[in-house]
């Protein structure tokens, strides 16, 4: 049966009403033919997303050579992942390598955040007879290995600094702070950062920006609260707190579970004249698992003139999805498209996952297909989900199919494809086929997790074979995968007899587990055991300059022209670019947001 959607999309929190009012035939058939449904036109092409030719337009001929050459070189170290064994082989044959195309190197690899490509160029323009090496490179070396967590270098380069008679400064020493942050050595971080505080330089807004994401990263939520406290304080601040600080405590908060106190930031941003977009709005949806809060904050974040990008779409797509209101769901994701929002590979795999919860196979066939047209090739994670969709609809010969096709077409099955079609054959009863899976996951040094030994300890014991349940109960401890709670209930229920009960009530006694311990994550990526698939919009790199091509379709490497003009001092920009790289590390990554998880 083919139906079209009688609306465009659930653009509001009574979507869902209106739409059971309003639209009795569509919910009765959804109840009666769930599986058949087809929305008519599902996902077609839109027009802005179609592919276009690049036309280009240069100077004059001189200008048109200038720019070829350079993106020839960029395209050269991209294929070599190495900048300067390119710059050197052009060099040794006496090919043009002028000082615009190394500086305008240099600002595209900063602008990619390609920082270990940054700190090879400059490391080898510093042993260059050619080439001036300024205080303005050394900030830009020093903040490149910053960014890499290299502190070690990160030290080097400001003694380098000082015996070429360049003093330390607020730029340098912040690199060298976050350096130390990121290579996990928070106290030698926050000495610098108090240093600066008593001593000088005084820390700059870049400064306060990174020593929070220190703190919230290290997981010293105090230390971070008092030092923003501080800010907040109109009479003892020494600066005022942007945006970035607000967006980061307020990740704080949902990361420390403190909701209360990240909405009280969020009502308070404007009250401090810091404007709220969508970041702000987007990290308020990410704390809810309720698809009608979800729904409200998006509704508020439209009312506010807010422009809703693919990660607030995403954030309430997955919410229905989860909800098993598919629907509402692809309704909305034909919202994003109309609006003009191009769809990431985590958005389609998020709609994937929608319809794979439910066991829709023909909706989920479309999405799947809509993803290569859309060049959003599917990766391991489309191929699983997927995959949950042929188990989730009982269909486990087209689930056998679809799982050779993974390593036909190229992708190595991974613990989580394996686990999904193990929990397929044990939901069927297949034990054969399941303990075939399960071996064949061995055979290729795949060890097994605490999730995929309760789902085949539970199909033992379901089939009445108690014994060997027991078996696979002893095997958990053994392999360092303790059983949780839900694996010690389900034990519980599989004994019958009163001997059975006896053994059962004694292995539990015996593997207790304090109930803050976390086991049992069956793809290490999440562990909610209500969702088969599921998504965590990461908002500590949700801060980020927003830059839709880097952060929201992903970090597409399009070589830019680089003015002729680029001053030898652009080589670093610190002075006015340091904020746009203050980490500012904050794109919203939905490259982690999609996490499959297996249901026992």
């Amino acid at each position: 049966m083919f139906l079209k959607p009688f609306i465009s999309a659930p653009s509001t929190s009574n979507w869902s009403k209106s739409f059971s009012c309003e639209n009795g035939m569509y919910a009765n058939v959804r109840m009666l033919q769930r599986a058949e449904v087809v929305c008519l036109g599902m996902l077609a092409p839109r027009k802005f997303m179609q592919k276009r030719k690049k036309v280009e337009v240069f100077k004059d001929a001189e200008d048109e050579i200038e720019q070829k050459n350079w993106r020839k070189v960029m395209n050269e170290i991209e294929e070599a992942d190495s900048a300067v064994s390119v710059l050197k082989s052009r060099r040794a044959k006496h090919q043009s390598l002028p000082k615009d195309l190394v500086v305008g190197t240099l600002v595209r690899f900063k602008q990619l955040k390609k920082w270990n490509l940054v700190s090879e160029i400059l490391e080898w323009l510093r042993t260059q007879h050619w080439w001036d090496f300024k205080e303005m490179d050394f900030l830009m070396l020093i903040t490149a290995y910053g960014k890499q967590g290299d502190f070690n270098k990160a030290e080097r380069v400001l003694n380098l600094m000082n015996k070429k008679g360049y003093p330390p400064n607020v730029i340098s020493y912040t690199a060298l702070m976050e350096a130390y942050g990121k290579g996990g050595q928070y106290n030698k971080a926050e000495a610098i950062f108090r240093r600066m505080q008593s001593s000088g330089p005084e820390p700059s807004a870049v400064t306060y920006q990174i020593v929070l994401k220190i703190f919230v990263q290290g997981n010293r939520y105090k230390e971070a609260e008092e030092i923003f406290e501080t800010l907040l304080d109109k009479q003892t601040s020494p600066l005022k707190p942007d945006q970035r600080m607000f967006h980061m405590m307020i990740y704080m908060y949902k990361k420390a579970g403190s909701y209360d106190k990240a909405r009280k930031l969020f009502v308070l941003m404007p009250e401090r004249g810091i404007q709220q977009t969508t970041v702000t709005y987007n990290s308020l949806m990410s704390f809810e698992t309720n698809y009608k809060e979800v729904a409200k904050i998006y509704d508020q974040m439209q009312r506010a003139g807010i422009r809703p990008d693919v990660v607030s779409y995403a954030l309430l797509i997955n919410a229905y999805g989860k909800a098993r209101r598919e629907e509402e769901a692809l309704a909305l994701f034909e919202e994003m498209l109309d609006a003009g929002v191009r769809p990431t590979q985590k958005a389609y795999n998020i709609l994937l996952d929608a319809f794979a919860i439910s066991g829709m196979v023909e909706q989920a066939q479309i999405v799947f297909k809509s993803m290569r047209r859309d060049r959003c090739t599917p990766d391991l994670c489309s191929y699983t989900t997927m995959l949950l969709t042929y188990v989730n609809s009982s269909d486990m010969d087209g689930a056998e199919k679809f799982f050779r096709r993974i390593k036909q077409d190229g992708f190595e099955p991974n613990l989580v494809t394996y686990g999904t079609l193990i929990k397929g054959y044990a939901k069927t009863n297949n034990l054969e086929k399941m303990m075939e899976k399960y071996n064949n996951m061995r055979v290729q040094g795949i060890k097994p997790n605490q999730m995929i030994l309760t789902t085949i300890m539970d199909a033992f014991g379901r089939n009445e074979d108690f014994s060997c349940a027991v078996i696979w109960f002893n095997e958990m401890v053994s392999s360092g995968n303790p059983p949780d709670q839900k694996a010690k209930n389900i034990l519980l229920s599989l004994a019958k007899t009163a001997e059975e009960k006896f053994e059962a009530n004694q292995l539990v006694q015996l593997n207790r587990v304090p109930n803050n311990v976390d086991v049992g994550d069956m793809c290490s990526m999440n562990d909610d055991a209500d969702a088969d698939a599921d998504v965590d919009v990461d908002m500590s790199h949700a801060f980020e300059d927003k830059d839709e091509d880097l952060i929201i379709t992903g970090l597409v490497v399009q070589l830019n022209r680089v003015p002729k003009n680029v001053d030898d001092g652009d080589i670093s920009i610190m002075n006015n670019d340091a904020d746009a790289d203050a980490d500012a590390d904050v794109d919203v990554n939905m490259s982690h947001a999609l996490k499959i998880k297996m249901k026992t």
